[in-house]
């Protein structure tokens, strides 16, 4: 986790240099990428919200995301990160909007993808 902590400074020196504001979607991730963001002081300058997307309910319930715009894209995917980074953008109304999916382990997912793929 202090590696992350040490990322998540960095991101937080130029959001608040920037004042600019992030929103972060998780799936695999669990909530390690927003727990980071906030274990740095001072977060609520920049930090407004985020979700761990790990279901389909999920996805529809926290995202607004229904079934109709999945056509198409996979779980797992790069397609599928953009769709959820625009999504938790639009929905805090940040200027940016972070996303992670991938399979978590300790196995693959149902798609193929090993355990440790990740997407952001």
């Amino acid at each position: 986790m202090d590696e992350l902590i040490a990322i998540a400074e960095q991101i937080a020196q130029r959001l608040v240099a920037r004042k600019q504001t992030i929103a972060v979607a998780e799936s695999s991730a669990g909530g390690l990428i927003a727990a980071a963001l906030l274990a740095v002081p001072g977060a609520s300058a920049y930090f407004l919200g985020g979700a761990v997307v790990y279901t389909r309910d999920a996805r529809r319930v926290l995202m607004d995301i229904p079934d109709e715009a999945m056509k198409g894209i996979r779980s797992a995917s790069e397609p599928y990160a953009e769709l959820l980074a625009r999504q938790i953008r639009t929905r805090f109304a940040t200027d940016w909007g972070l996303s992670e999916t991938g399979a978590a382990g300790p196995t693959g997912n149902r798609y193929g993808d090993a355990a440790g793929h990740a997407c952001c």
